[in-house]
């Protein structure tokens, strides 16, 4: 029995035109995140086959593919909910998000130096990945992470609420090589009650995920 699902996109695929395209979305969702959840699926049957015949060879193998697939299906996931076709601007008092805001301010100096690190986390990154605003439960603050392929160079423990799909398969038919265009039209469709949820939430459960102070 299939332990991760697809989920439904939370709107039709013409839902971030012109700034995402439909072909986009549908090839993105349909068939890439559906690759990324068989994926896990297939990694975690044979890893139960692997238990039963007590056989380990291809454990490094199966452990990486683990992490890869799970990663890329946590991603999409959050991914298509921090978008939204009325998104964009900035997380401000006046439409609920400025517990969100107050803490962009307080951690990186402005929306502007945020804005600035996260594109160039994610523009930059060397081949597949993605650039990431997380929370870090040991600090408490927020922070940006430019992850490489769905789980390498990432702060364990830290949670993702806003995360730019870096891949070309996110954008190349509309934007070709120009992944800085699309980095910036990114910004036009954020989510940022979406974020600001995902923000509170990792705040008030971040005592539970760690051992120790």
């Amino acid at each position: 029995m299939a332990i991760y699902t697809l989920p439904e996109l939370p709107y039709d695929y013409s839902e971030l035109a012109p700034v995402i395209s439909p072909e986009i979305i549908e090839l993105h969702h349909d068939k890439h995140h559906a690759a990324y959840v068989k994926g896990a699926n297939d990694t975690m049957e044979q890893l139960a086959e692997a238990r039963d015949k007590d056989q380990w060879g291809s454990i490094n193998g199966l452990e990486k593919n683990l992490a890869f697939h799970l990663s890329g299906h946590i991603l999409h996931s959050i991914y298509w909910h921090n978008m939204t076709g009325d998104g964009g601007g900035e997380p401000l008092e006046r439409d609920g998000v400025g517990e969100l805001a107050d803490a962009v301010v307080e951690h990186f100096g402005s929306f502007a130096g945020f804005k600035a690190q996260l594109s160039k986390a994610a523009a930059t990154t060397q081949g597949s990945g993605w650039g990431v605003l997380a929370y870090e439960p040991v600090s408490g603050r927020l922070v940006v992470e430019q992850v490489y392929d769905h789980q390498g160079n990432v702060g364990q423990g830290s949670v993702p609420i806003l995360v730019f799909d870096a891949w070309e398969h996110a954008f190349y038919l509309q934007y070709k090589n120009q992944k800085v265009d699309f980095i910036e039209a990114m910004w036009k469709v954020v989510n940022w009650q979406d974020v600001a949820r995902r923000y509170a939430a990792a705040k008030e459960r971040a005592h539970n995920l760690l051992l120790a102070p």
